[in-house]
């Protein structure tokens, strides 16, 4: 096998003439793109994270469309340090809250454009601008907040949040909630966060490699080269997102630079893993490369195009910003595989050996797969003797931890959406102890129809403690119903689907605000779950059967990823509920989760088992199987940890979706590493033998 001669393409990259052009031509290309173009931009729509078509999508549409739209609502509330707000305190505020609304273009009598009307407020007196609580210990005006972006929202929540401190009577405290505040303190989160988790990521992969290769300089050409190719992936796919017209988010460039660094870290790991057995074949450093680079593509190309395909089914999700992260991801793989397979091996072979220093490779030295101390050697010859009973033991125990899935609740409510409380969730919480919990994020009723009988409509249902025609314009009105739930609850769901079943004979009404939206999202996720699953398993299936060209190892390949993925949800389920304190789980993580350890997760199979493959044609399946585990072992273990680490960085954010599917991730890897690939797949090879690779023939 030493003596095989490489194919052409492997030759050139690596070539002794050639490495230096292959290395650099791309490298200075890329650095030229990331210093002259700027990344895709796009004014966020409020469409873009809710379900194309979904009663609460078309609801925000119609907002849209009302003339002199105020943008959204902020909910001013005081409350007093102890009793009651006093009648000079309260003359006060009422002054303030004129201020400010005359300052958005409003009117201080209330009525239109979102303001409080002089009658029909829950829970409490119209005094001006200023509600006060039945208690007395609490006040909320609504202020309307034009903004032209989400980072425009945050900068004008941040001027009326200083303005309103600086102007608090004594005895009170002053906090914003409402939509406004709200969408500005989660826009916040996202405030230097690409630069944080690059950092965090970058450094979570230096420290891994530096523990990996233990080599003081090895670890940086890997990093480099991942890292251009990084940030190239962000210019790109934001830049082919903008020329195509598919949304995208702040979470968007975040999620693609995690991965990035991941897999493109796991491509470098496995074509390292195999250069370095190579020179202690061969004497020509660029011979060594050829080679390492030729059994090194099939797979790495394999893994890599499972991976974009798997990717790319989220252009089928109803949810524009899930559709934006499918094809951002997919650009992103097909830039981490390629500097991976051509930049890098050009790249690594300018050097000498020396680049390995302390741990030199030099020809003679004992080659991995054929070493018997390793620790992979002795797992195989332990997974060897009893495979049946390594096959049972570990299916059951992935489905007693698959069991946890049974108890998964989905849809975070508003105030768990965050891992640290900010203000307006704060203040939401303590307006909903003074007035009706749903005040400040009422339903909001968008009609097409006469305003009067769907106001009537809307008033009759129970749970709905107040009803008011806000905005009218153009044929269009907006209804704002507050709601007695509080807001995420299941009284709250139970009343979004009354107050549409009570509008449901009007021709052009739509109910939204945040309790609709959460609905929606719910039910919309899982719509998308029953289409696109069963697509990535076929499309990874496919991948298999075209690679290995036989039926049963795709087959136990991918179910064996099923159940990975299926323990590790109901694992992490477990641990938010026991340790973390979480209460649901977001409805988009279970797709993305699967996405992500369905399409990394066969990775790390394709891996070994076109490693058995090629073992087996000389030593047959059995030993061919165990070789394959010795000389991948190490390699494929490093690059699972590492990518559960890269994943684990995503909780730097403090924002739970984040955190979720990050845990999640993280679990579902190790799984997959440590025990699936490591004890299950090589333990179920043994068992069939032969027909493992049926119906192809692969011993000689």
């Amino acid at each position: 096998m030493s003596h095989s001669h490489p194919p052409a393409p492997a030759r050139f990259v690596s070539g002794r003439r050639t490495a230096w052009l292959v290395a650099l031509v791309p490298i200075l290309l890329a650095l030229a793109i990331i210093a002259l173009v700027p990344e895709g931009e796009r004014d966020a729509r409020a469409t873009d994270t809710l379900p194309a078509g979904a009663d609460s999508t078309l609801a925000v549409e119609l907002a849209d469309q009302l003339p002199d739209d105020d943008g959204q609502v902020a909910i001013v509330l005081w409350t007093a340090d102890s009793g009651e707000i006093d009648e000079a305190a309260l003359q006060e505020l009422n002054t303030q809250a004129g201020q400010l609304l005359s300052q958005a273009g409003g009117d201080e009598g209330g009525g239109e454009s979102g303001r409080p009307s002089d009658s029909g407020q829950p829970g409490g007196e119209q005094t001006g601008p200023v509600v006060v609580a039945e208690d007395g210990t609490a006040a909320f005006a609504a202020i309307p907040v034009t903004s032209t972006s989400a980072t425009d929202n945050i900068d004008k929540v941040d001027e009326l949040r200083q303005q309103l401190s600086d102007g608090v009577p004594d005895g009170l405290d002053v906090q914003v909630t409402g939509p406004a505040g709200i969408q500005a303190d989660l826009g916040k989160v996202f405030d230097g966060a690409n630069l944080r988790l690059l950092l965090s990521t970058a450094g979570v992969v230096a420290l891994l490699l530096i523990i990996t290769y233990r080599s003081p300089v090895l670890w940086l050409v890997p990093l480099t080269v991942v890292g251009i190719a990084d940030r190239l992936s962000a210019i790109v796919a934001t830049n082919v997102l903008q020329v195509t017209g598919v949304a995208w988010d702040e979470s968007t460039i975040g999620i693609l630079s995690v991965l990035v660094f991941g897999a493109g870290t796991d491509y470098a790991l496995l074509l390292i893993s195999r250069y370095r057995d190579e020179l202690k074949k061969e004497d020509s450093r660029h011979l060594a490369m050829a080679r390492a680079v030729a059994r090194t593509a099939e797979a790495v190309a394999s893994s890599a195009v499972t991976v974009v395909l798997g990717l790319l089914t989220l252009l089928l999700s109803v949810i524009p910003t899930t559709r934006g992260l499918g094809l951002a991801c997919a650009v992103g793989v097909v830039i981490a595989a390629t500097f991976a397979l051509v930049v890098l091996p050009a790249a690594l072979v300018l050097f000498g050996r020396w680049v390995f220093w302390p741990r030199v490779p030099h020809v003679g030295d004992t080659v991995l797969v054929d070493s018997d101390s390793s620790l992979w050697h002795r797992v195989g010859d332990a997974v060897a003797r009893r495979p049946r009973t390594f096959v049972i033991a570990t299916v059951l125990a992935l489905g007693v931890l698959a069991s946890g899935t049974l108890g998964i609740t989905t849809g975070l409510d508003p105030a768990d959406q965050f891992l640290q409380k900010p203000e307006a969730i704060a203040a939401a919480e303590r307006l909903g102890e003074s007035f009706p919990a749903g005040t400040s994020d009422p339903l909001q009723v968008l009609t097409r129809d006469t305003p009067e009988q769907v106001l009537e409509a809307v008033e009759g249902v129970e749970g709905v403690t107040s009803a008011r025609v806000t905005t009218t314009g153009d044929g269009i009105a907006q209804i704002d119903a507050v709601l007695e739930a509080d807001p995420g609850s299941d009284g709250a769901r139970a009343a979004v689907a009354d107050v549409r079943d009570a509008v449901g004979g009007f021709t052009d009404t739509h109910v939204g605000g945040g309790d609709a939206e959460a609905v929606d999202a719910k039910d919309y996720a899982a719509q998308d779950r029953l289409l696109i699953l069963p697509l990535i398993l076929l499309l990874v299936l496919g991948a298999l059967l075209l690679l290995l060209r036989s039926i049963v190892a795709p087959l136990l390949l991918v179910a064996t990823v099923v159940a990975t993925y299926a323990a590790s949800m109901g694992a992490s389920w477990v641990l938010f509920r026991t340790v973390f304190g979480f209460e649901a789980m977001d409805t988009g993580v279970p797709l993305l989760a699967f996405l992500f350890l369905v399409a990394l997760g066969v990775d790390y199979n394709i891996f070994l088992v076109t490693r058995a493959r090629e073992e087996a044609r000389e030593h047959g399946t059995r030993k061919g199987m165990l070789r394959a585990l010795t000389a991948t072992g190490g390699v494929i273990t490093s690059a699972g940890i590492l990518l559960a680490a890269v994943f684990a960085v995503l909780g730097v954010l403090p924002l739970v979706v984040l955190a979720q599917l990050g845990a999640i991730i993280f679990v579902g890897v190790l799984l997959d590493t440590l025990v699936v690939r490591t004890v299950l797949v090589p333990a179920l090879a043994l068992t069939l033998g032969e027909k493992f690779w049926w119906p192809r023939k692969v011993s000689a």
